[in-house]
Protein backbone atom coordinates (compact mmCIF):
# COMPACT_ATOMS: atom_id res chain seq x y z
CA UNK A 1 0.00 0.00 0.00
CA UNK A 2 2.76 2.48 0.92
CA UNK A 3 4.70 1.66 -2.23
CA UNK A 4 1.53 2.12 -4.31
CA UNK A 5 0.86 5.48 -2.66
CA UNK A 6 4.42 6.64 -3.37
CA UNK A 7 4.23 5.52 -7.00
CA UNK A 8 0.88 7.25 -7.52
CA UNK A 9 2.18 10.52 -6.11
CA UNK A 10 5.32 10.23 -8.23
CA UNK A 11 3.19 9.49 -11.30
CA UNK A 12 1.06 12.57 -10.74
CA UNK A 13 4.24 14.65 -10.44
CA UNK A 14 5.64 13.07 -13.61
CA UNK A 15 2.46 13.74 -15.61
CA UNK A 16 2.45 17.40 -14.57
CA UNK A 17 6.10 17.85 -15.53
CA UNK A 18 5.65 15.80 -18.72
CA UNK A 19 3.23 18.37 -20.13
CA UNK A 20 5.99 20.95 -19.89
CA UNK A 21 9.24 19.09 -20.42
CA UNK A 22 8.24 16.08 -22.50
CA UNK A 23 8.60 12.33 -22.08
CA UNK A 24 12.23 12.28 -20.90
CA UNK A 25 11.50 14.87 -18.23
CA UNK A 26 8.47 12.84 -17.11
CA UNK A 27 10.56 9.69 -16.68
CA UNK A 28 13.17 11.60 -14.67
CA UNK A 29 10.43 13.21 -12.59
CA UNK A 30 8.86 9.82 -11.86
CA UNK A 31 12.12 8.34 -10.62
CA UNK A 32 12.94 11.46 -8.63
CA UNK A 33 9.41 11.57 -7.29
CA UNK A 34 9.62 7.99 -6.03
CA UNK A 35 12.80 8.82 -4.14
CA UNK A 36 11.48 12.15 -2.83
CA UNK A 37 8.14 10.74 -1.63
CA UNK A 38 9.92 7.81 0.03
CA UNK A 39 12.03 10.31 1.95
CA UNK A 40 8.89 12.23 2.92
CA UNK A 41 7.26 9.01 4.17
CA UNK A 42 10.39 8.17 6.18
CA UNK A 43 10.42 11.64 7.72
CA UNK A 44 6.77 11.27 8.72
CA UNK A 45 7.63 7.92 10.33
CA UNK A 46 10.47 9.56 12.24
CA UNK A 47 8.16 12.29 13.51
CA UNK A 48 5.47 9.78 14.52
CA UNK A 49 8.02 7.79 16.53
CA UNK A 50 9.75 10.86 17.98
CA UNK A 51 6.57 12.07 19.71
CA UNK A 52 6.01 8.75 21.51
CA UNK A 53 6.59 8.93 25.25
CA UNK A 54 7.90 5.47 26.03
CA UNK A 55 7.87 6.16 29.77
CA UNK A 56 4.10 6.70 29.77
CA UNK A 57 2.19 3.44 30.07
CA UNK A 58 0.26 2.54 26.94
CA UNK A 59 -3.27 1.54 27.91
CA UNK A 60 -4.66 0.47 24.53
CA UNK A 61 -3.44 -0.75 21.18
CA UNK A 62 -2.92 2.17 18.76
CA UNK A 63 -4.78 1.55 15.52
CA UNK A 64 -2.81 4.35 13.82
CA UNK A 65 0.63 3.00 14.75
CA UNK A 66 -0.39 -0.57 13.89
CA UNK A 67 -1.58 0.64 10.48
CA UNK A 68 1.65 2.59 10.05
CA UNK A 69 3.79 -0.40 10.98
CA UNK A 70 1.96 -2.68 8.55
CA UNK A 71 2.49 -0.11 5.79
CA UNK A 72 6.24 -0.16 6.36
CA UNK A 73 6.47 -3.94 6.75
CA UNK A 74 4.77 -4.43 3.38
CA UNK A 75 6.94 -1.70 1.82
CA UNK A 76 10.21 -3.25 3.04
CA UNK A 77 9.18 -6.79 2.07
CA UNK A 78 8.23 -5.61 -1.42
CA UNK A 79 11.25 -3.37 -2.02
CA UNK A 80 13.56 -5.96 -0.47
CA UNK A 81 12.08 -8.67 -2.74
CA UNK A 82 11.39 -10.99 0.16
CA UNK A 83 8.96 -13.73 -0.83
CA UNK A 84 7.09 -14.81 2.31
CA UNK A 85 5.44 -18.22 2.00
CA UNK A 86 2.77 -18.68 4.66
CA UNK A 87 1.19 -22.09 5.24
CA UNK A 88 -1.66 -22.92 7.59
CA UNK A 89 -2.87 -19.35 8.17
CA UNK A 90 -6.46 -20.59 7.94
CA UNK A 91 -5.96 -22.35 11.31
CA UNK A 92 -5.51 -19.04 13.15
CA UNK A 93 -8.33 -18.53 15.70
CA UNK A 94 -10.83 -16.03 14.33
CA UNK A 95 -12.59 -15.35 17.63
CA UNK A 96 -10.85 -14.47 20.87
CA UNK A 97 -7.24 -14.01 21.87
CA UNK A 98 -4.37 -16.48 21.76
CA UNK A 99 -0.69 -16.98 22.56
CA UNK A 100 1.49 -17.35 19.47
CA UNK A 101 4.82 -19.15 19.93
CA UNK A 102 7.53 -19.47 17.30
CA UNK A 103 11.19 -20.35 16.88
CA UNK A 104 13.56 -17.37 16.70
CA UNK A 105 15.95 -17.02 13.77
CA UNK A 106 16.41 -13.29 13.18
CA UNK A 107 15.44 -9.76 14.18
CA UNK A 108 12.82 -9.61 11.41
CA UNK A 109 10.83 -12.56 12.80
CA UNK A 110 8.08 -10.38 14.37
CA UNK A 111 7.65 -8.51 11.08
CA UNK A 112 7.28 -11.77 9.14
CA UNK A 113 4.66 -13.04 11.59
CA UNK A 114 2.72 -9.76 11.50
CA UNK A 115 2.85 -9.86 7.71
CA UNK A 116 1.32 -13.36 7.68
CA UNK A 117 -1.27 -12.67 10.40
CA UNK A 118 -2.26 -9.00 9.93
CA UNK A 119 -5.57 -9.44 11.78
CA UNK A 120 -4.00 -11.19 14.75
CA UNK A 121 -3.31 -7.90 16.59
CA UNK A 122 -0.08 -9.33 17.97
CA UNK A 123 1.87 -7.71 20.79
CA UNK A 124 5.29 -9.30 21.12
CA UNK A 125 7.48 -9.82 24.16
CA UNK A 126 10.91 -8.40 23.38
CA UNK A 127 14.18 -8.03 25.24
CA UNK A 128 14.38 -4.85 27.31
CA UNK A 129 17.18 -3.46 25.13
CA UNK A 130 14.71 -3.23 22.23
CA UNK A 131 12.91 -0.37 23.96
CA UNK A 132 15.80 1.98 23.22
CA UNK A 133 16.10 1.10 19.53
CA UNK A 134 15.20 3.95 17.13
CA UNK A 135 11.70 3.65 15.63
CA UNK A 136 11.25 0.03 16.76
CA UNK A 137 11.08 0.80 20.48
CA UNK A 138 8.50 3.53 20.00
CA UNK A 139 6.42 1.44 17.61
CA UNK A 140 6.44 -1.58 19.93
CA UNK A 141 5.40 0.61 22.85
CA UNK A 142 2.33 1.89 20.98
CA UNK A 143 1.36 -1.66 19.99
CA UNK A 144 1.33 -2.89 23.62
CA UNK A 145 4.47 -4.97 23.16
CA UNK A 146 6.16 -5.78 26.45
CA UNK A 147 9.86 -5.60 27.27
CA UNK A 148 11.27 -8.36 29.45
CA UNK A 149 14.35 -8.39 31.66
CA UNK A 150 15.67 -11.90 31.08
CA UNK A 151 18.27 -11.57 33.81
CA UNK A 152 15.83 -10.64 36.59
CA UNK A 153 13.18 -13.24 37.44
CA UNK A 154 11.04 -10.80 39.45
CA UNK A 155 10.94 -8.26 36.63
CA UNK A 156 10.31 -11.02 34.09
CA UNK A 157 7.33 -12.21 36.15
CA UNK A 158 5.86 -8.70 36.07
CA UNK A 159 6.06 -8.79 32.28
CA UNK A 160 4.30 -12.17 32.15
CA UNK A 161 1.54 -10.91 34.46
CA UNK A 162 1.08 -7.81 32.30
CA UNK A 163 0.70 -10.00 29.22
CA UNK A 164 -1.90 -12.12 31.00
CA UNK A 165 -3.79 -8.94 31.82
CA UNK A 166 -3.68 -7.72 28.20
CA UNK A 167 -5.09 -11.01 26.94
CA UNK A 168 -7.79 -11.21 29.61
CA UNK A 169 -8.87 -7.64 28.88
CA UNK A 170 -9.07 -8.48 25.15
CA UNK A 171 -6.53 -5.80 24.22
CA UNK A 172 -4.08 -7.94 22.23
CA UNK A 173 -2.88 -11.44 21.47
CA UNK A 174 0.67 -12.14 22.63
CA UNK A 175 3.54 -13.31 20.44
CA UNK A 176 6.57 -14.94 22.08
CA UNK A 177 9.82 -16.63 21.12
CA UNK A 178 10.20 -19.13 24.00
CA UNK A 179 13.86 -19.84 23.21
CA UNK A 180 14.53 -16.40 24.69
CA UNK A 181 17.24 -15.52 22.18
CA UNK A 182 17.89 -15.62 18.46
CA UNK A 183 19.35 -19.04 17.63
CA UNK A 184 22.78 -18.34 16.14
CA UNK A 185 23.02 -21.72 14.40
CA UNK A 186 19.34 -21.93 13.47
CA UNK A 187 18.68 -24.95 15.68
CA UNK A 188 15.68 -24.98 17.99
CA UNK A 189 16.82 -24.28 21.56
CA UNK A 190 14.79 -25.57 24.49
CA UNK A 191 12.28 -23.21 25.98
CA UNK A 192 11.85 -20.90 28.94
CA UNK A 193 8.59 -22.25 30.30
CA UNK A 194 7.34 -19.12 32.04
CA UNK A 195 5.82 -17.66 28.87
CA UNK A 196 3.36 -20.55 28.64
CA UNK A 197 1.68 -19.32 31.83
CA UNK A 198 0.17 -16.58 29.67
CA UNK A 199 -2.01 -19.08 27.82
CA UNK A 200 -2.78 -21.11 30.93
CA UNK A 201 -3.74 -18.21 33.20
CA UNK A 202 -5.61 -16.30 30.50
CA UNK A 203 -7.22 -19.56 29.30
CA UNK A 204 -6.55 -19.03 25.60
CA UNK A 205 -5.27 -21.40 22.87
CA UNK A 206 -1.61 -21.68 21.88
CA UNK A 207 -0.82 -21.07 18.21
CA UNK A 208 2.36 -22.96 17.28
CA UNK A 209 4.36 -21.56 14.36
CA UNK A 210 7.74 -22.20 12.77
CA UNK A 211 10.02 -20.00 10.70
CA UNK A 212 12.42 -21.16 8.01
CA UNK A 213 15.19 -19.16 6.32
CA UNK A 214 14.41 -15.93 8.19
CA UNK A 215 18.10 -15.37 8.94
CA UNK A 216 18.99 -15.88 5.30
CA UNK A 217 16.19 -13.51 4.25
CA UNK A 218 17.46 -10.82 6.60
CA UNK A 219 21.04 -11.17 5.35
CA UNK A 220 19.92 -10.99 1.72
CA UNK A 221 17.67 -8.03 2.50
CA UNK A 222 20.67 -6.09 3.83
CA UNK A 223 22.59 -7.08 0.70
CA UNK A 224 19.67 -5.97 -1.54
CA UNK A 225 19.24 -9.50 -2.89
CA UNK A 226 15.95 -11.39 -3.38
CA UNK A 227 15.11 -14.07 -0.83
CA UNK A 228 12.40 -16.34 0.52
CA UNK A 229 11.23 -17.10 4.05
CA UNK A 230 8.55 -19.51 5.23
CA UNK A 231 6.05 -19.21 8.08
CA UNK A 232 4.14 -22.35 9.02
CA UNK A 233 1.20 -22.39 11.41
CA UNK A 234 1.77 -25.93 12.63
CA UNK A 235 -1.10 -26.45 15.07
CA UNK A 236 -3.42 -24.79 17.57
CA UNK A 237 -3.44 -26.27 21.07
CA UNK A 238 -6.79 -25.64 22.74
CA UNK A 239 -6.99 -23.63 25.94
CA UNK A 240 -8.29 -26.69 27.80
CA UNK A 241 -5.42 -28.91 26.68
CA UNK A 242 -2.80 -26.25 27.43
CA UNK A 243 -4.19 -25.75 30.92
CA UNK A 244 -4.16 -29.49 31.66
CA UNK A 245 -0.34 -29.66 31.39
CA UNK A 246 2.51 -28.21 33.39
CA UNK A 247 4.51 -25.48 31.67
CA UNK A 248 7.37 -27.97 31.21
CA UNK A 249 5.06 -30.53 29.60
CA UNK A 250 3.48 -27.89 27.40
CA UNK A 251 6.91 -26.64 26.36
CA UNK A 252 8.04 -30.14 25.42
CA UNK A 253 4.81 -30.74 23.49
CA UNK A 254 5.35 -27.52 21.51
CA UNK A 255 9.03 -28.29 20.98
CA UNK A 256 8.27 -31.68 19.47
CA UNK A 257 5.54 -30.18 17.32
CA UNK A 258 7.99 -27.63 15.93
CA UNK A 259 10.64 -30.30 15.32
CA UNK A 260 8.10 -32.46 13.49
CA UNK A 261 7.56 -29.55 11.10
CA UNK A 262 11.14 -28.27 10.84
CA UNK A 263 12.93 -31.61 10.73
CA UNK A 264 15.28 -33.48 13.07
CA UNK A 265 18.27 -31.45 11.89
CA UNK A 266 16.85 -28.53 13.88
CA UNK A 267 16.90 -30.42 17.19
CA UNK A 268 19.47 -29.27 19.73
CA UNK A 269 21.32 -31.63 22.09
CA UNK A 270 20.64 -32.19 25.79
CA UNK A 271 23.23 -29.56 26.74
CA UNK A 272 20.99 -26.89 25.27
CA UNK A 273 17.97 -28.09 27.19
CA UNK A 274 16.17 -25.76 29.58
CA UNK A 275 17.11 -26.49 33.24
CA UNK A 276 13.46 -27.23 34.18
CA UNK A 277 13.26 -29.92 31.51
CA UNK A 278 16.66 -31.35 32.49
CA UNK A 279 15.43 -31.63 36.10
CA UNK A 280 12.21 -33.36 35.03
CA UNK A 281 14.17 -35.82 32.86
CA UNK A 282 16.46 -36.64 35.81
CA UNK A 283 13.45 -37.30 38.07
CA UNK A 284 11.87 -39.72 35.61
Amino acid sequence: MLLLMIMCLALLTAVAIGFIGGFAAAIAAFIGGCIAWTIVAALLLMIACAVVDKEKEQEDDSKFYRWLLHLWIEFIITIGRVKVVCKGAEKLPQDGRFLLVCNHQSDIDPALLMHCFPKGQLAFIGKKETKDMPFIGAMMHKLLCQFINRENDREALKTILKCIQLVKEDKASIGVFPEGYVSLDGKLRHFRGGVFKIAQKAEVPVVVCTLRDAKKAMDRLLQLQPSQAEVHLVEVISAEEAKSMTTVELGERIYESMIADLGEEYRTDEKGMHPDLQKQRMEQ
